[in-house]
């Protein structure tokens, strides 16, 4: 049995190293210049890193821990440059994680509407600053009172005047069946912030007031919004959603924007908690890349870094600013999967919502 025990350990580490290796071949380049721009700049490169952060004890210790996890990864970035994998370790292999979601698919802060400097394999973003500012603008968190585990449940979307976005599971948090329609839970009311960052910025609260559908098939629902804030401000318009799929849709850069939540649920190593421990539950801009069309979930495959919190994020075309799916799931290591949006032109339900299709 301790042999079998043995083997079996042996095989899961072989198996998590080819994924680590193959996925840092996939997500970066040059291996070579980035391990030398890294021993170089160290965590300092990352987005994130110490802007905008607290200097409270706990936050420091994680920095400390990013550091000594960054440290770790760029010997085995190293290592994989020259072709010697077979020799990574534990804590290399764990460095290499750190750096995929540090550098490759970082998680990159948003305050006062706009996010922080991106790590240098990103700098793209900044050139699309201004188009990714209006996505920020018309995302929110749903917060929830009277739910009994949660003050949040999701993220959600202005797609259409006074209409939200949101996956069927979140608006499930709150809402419940009532023969034909859905209602609010007894005793829970919804609204959706469209700030809710880091640092403690007053909220851009409206109220959501009714549901106007949750999708039988698709992970999706659509609610309505106050047109007003609770302090007199108005809703933006809303955002453009891709009426056809992308041309090269596959490998074409993609970003959600959210709020991710950790889920101990969701298979994310113990250490990589100590890393982001200051990331949660606050609005982050999230990028990646279109993957492939995953049949088993009839769902578009992209590998933005997401996070339980992101349920609800729009998938948004870089290029054009598009939105092109709806985040409803994923895990770590394996995927992460939206509802394709332009598949669903014809859907009632988005016609009911009179979704603003381009």
């Amino acid at each position: 049995m301790y042999v079998r025990r043995l083997v079996t350990a042996g095989i899961v580490a072989a198996m998590r190293s080819e994924r680590v290796v193959a996925e840092v071949r996939r997500v970066f380049g040059d291996l070579g210049e980035l391990t030398e721009r890294m021993s170089r700049a160290g965590l300092e490169s990352f987005s994130g890193s110490g802007e905008g952060e607290p200097t409270d004890p706990v936050t420091e210790a994680a920095r400390l821990e990013r550091e000594r996890v960054v440290d770790d990864g760029v010997q085995g970035l190293a290592k994989v440059a020259e072709g010697r994998e077979a020799e990574l370790d534990d804590a290399e292999l764990l460095g290499l994680e750190a750096i995929v979601l540090l550098e490759g698919r970082p998680a990159i802060l948003i305050q006062q509407g706009d996010f922080l400097p991106p790590p240098p394999d990103w700098a793209r973003l900044s050139k699309a600053r201004v188009g990714i500012r209006e996505v920020i603008a018309r995302c929110g968190r749903v917060d929830v009172t009277g739910h009994l585990d949660f003050d949040w449940v999701g993220t959600a979307s202005l797609i259409a005047p006074t209409v939200v976005m949101t996956n069927r599971h979140v608006a499930r948090e709150f809402c419940a069946r009532a023969d034909d329609d859905w209602v609010f839970r007894p005793g829970m009311t919804a609204r959706i912030d469209f700030r809710a960052e880091l640092g403690g910025y007053a909220p851009m609260e409206f109220e959501i007031t009714g549901v106007i559908g949750v999708h039988e098939d698709r992970d999706l629902a659509l609610l309505r919004v106050e047109g007003a804030s609770s302090d007199g401000r108005a809703l933006p318009d809303p955002l453009p959603v891709a009426a056809r799929e992308p041309d090269d849709l596959y490998g074409r850069d993609v970003y959600v924007v959210g709020y991710p939540a950790w889920d101990g649920r969701r298979g994310e190593p113990d250490a990589l908690r100590r890393i982001f421990m200051d990331v949660y539950n606050v609005k982050r801009l999230q990028p990646g890349r279109a993957v492939t069309y995953s049949a088993k979930f009839s769902a578009l495959e992209h590998d933005c870094s997401t996070l339980g919190g992101n349920s609800g994020s729009p998938v948004v075309d870089l290029e054009t600013h598009e939105v092109i799916g709806l985040h409803f799931g994923g895990r770590y290591g394996v995927g992460n999967y939206a509802v394709p949006l332009w598949m669903l032109i014809a859907d009632p339900l988005l016609a009911k919502g009179e979704v603003n299709f381009r």
